[in-house]
């Protein structure tokens, strides 16, 4: 093909593409504007706002720990001779029963050997009680008149009678403690007990102050709690011993079934505040913990970290509401006569499902749950129950 050719070729395709162009442009449709424009109302969702006396529940986090937790050691030395079957890890024990028996052999002897010392000291007492009346008889044939108080205690073998006295009480004494140390060769549980570690067995060679094992007790187990100080003052503490604090629901949510739970009591506060986290420390007791005497729910184990929900005082006249109702800067969204009111609020106490308002919201005020991307008091807003609503025409 000869390139006059190709040029009217590329001339008439490009003719052809512009009257194209030309014809699409002309024919477009073109936009036809409305005298008025109209705006629909948002569809929101709304709540009524709930007013009365409520009781939150302020939740924290803790760890188990024992209210009694001792070492038992030995205070006297020799062979463990007999281990009761429940000194074991594990174990659970009564209080006052026998854990450890140290052969009381040599100390059965040293009490003997004491016993007849004391004998001993008692016999010279009746001789020298003797030697006392011949010396009184004495002292009436020399006359006492002539005779100094010095002299007439000689004669009367004051001395004698006072030193045979202080070895009778020293062999008392010796006696006493050959008891007591006869009696610390029987180790009992100071209280009724879990056995957490067991260091000796029979056979084992102890000395005073030997750790033999630890022992917590199961009477009560305490949970640490962290609160923010400023919730302090919705909580009750016991002003006397048999009174009882706010109550307190704990779960180990890793643990436990969703509706199993142990009750506690809330029995004192840590006169300091946690060094890392600045918040509030609580204690709470649980009462048998372990389950033993009656059927209260699951173990509770030491060093668990567990979840507590704490009965706070009930509060009057308050407007509670969901905290995911609660806006920005303590705000609630009101839909009062068809339109948005961003309202300012005064939040008394927040728990972990409710905020509780004191002012700036009613009962029985409707409350918007509907998250807006458009905010800003006296925006049109509708619900499904509502007929469709119309904005006003400019």
């Amino acid at each position: 093909m000869s390139r006059k050719k190709i040029i009217i070729i590329s001339v008439v395709i490009l003719l052809f593409a512009v009257v194209i162009t030309s014809f699409i442009f002309f024919t477009e449709p073109t936009a036809q504007s409305e005298g008025a424009s109209k705006e629909m109302a948002m569809l929101v969702q709304t709540t009524s706002a709930e007013a009365g006396s409520y009781s939150p529940e302020l939740v924290a986090t803790g760890t188990v720990m024992p209210v009694n937790d001792v070492s038992l050691s030995a205070r006297v030395g020799g062979e463990v001779s007999r281990r009761d079957p429940q000194f074991v890890p594990g174990g659970s024990v009564r209080k006052g029963q026998v854990l450890l028996q140290i052969d009381p052999a040599d100390y059965r002897n040293a009490l003997e050997l004491r016993r007849s010392e004391l004998m001993q000291a008692q016999t010279e007492l009746e001789v020298e009680m003797g030697r006392q009346e011949v010396a009184q008889q004495d002292l009436k044939l020399v006359g006492a008149a002539t005779l100094s108080e010095e002299e007439r205690s000689l004669v009367l073998r004051q001395p004698q009678l006072n030193a045979v006295k202080a070895r009778i009480k020293a062999a008392q004494a010796a006696v006493d403690q050959a008891q007591l140390n006869l009696s610390r060769t029987t180790i009992r549980a100071p209280f009724d007990a879990h056995i957490i570690t067991q260091n000796v067995t029979t056979g084992s060679q102890v000395a005073p102050g030997v750790d033999l094992g630890r022992l917590v007790g199961t009477e009560t187990y305490r949970v640490v709690l962290s609160l923010p100080v400023s919730k302090l003052q919705w909580l009750s503490f016991p002003t006397a011993e048999e009174e009882k604090g706010s109550m307190v629901k704990i779960r180990n949510t890793s643990a436990w079934p969703e509706s199993s739970f142990r009750t506690g009591f809330l029995s004192s506060m840590v006169g300091a505040l946690d060094d890392q986290s600045r918040l509030a420390r609580i204690l709470v007791e649980v009462p048998d913990p372990l389950a033993q005497d009656t059927a209260t729910g699951p173990e509770l184990l030491l060093g668990s970290f567990v979840e507590a929900k704490v009965q706070a005082q009930k509060i009057d006249n308050v407007v509670r509401l969901d905290r995911d109702h609660l806006r920005k800067n303590n705000t609630v969204w009101v839909m009062q006569d068809g339109k948005l009111d961003i309202r300012d609020v005064q939040v008394l106490l927040t728990d972990h499902q409710y905020v509780y308002i004191d002012q700036g919201l009613t009962g029985g005020e409707t409350v918007v749950t509907t998250n807006l991307s458009t905010v800003a008091n006296g925006i049109p807003l509708r619900t499904e129950k509502d007929s469709t609503a119309k904005a006003p025409q400019d």
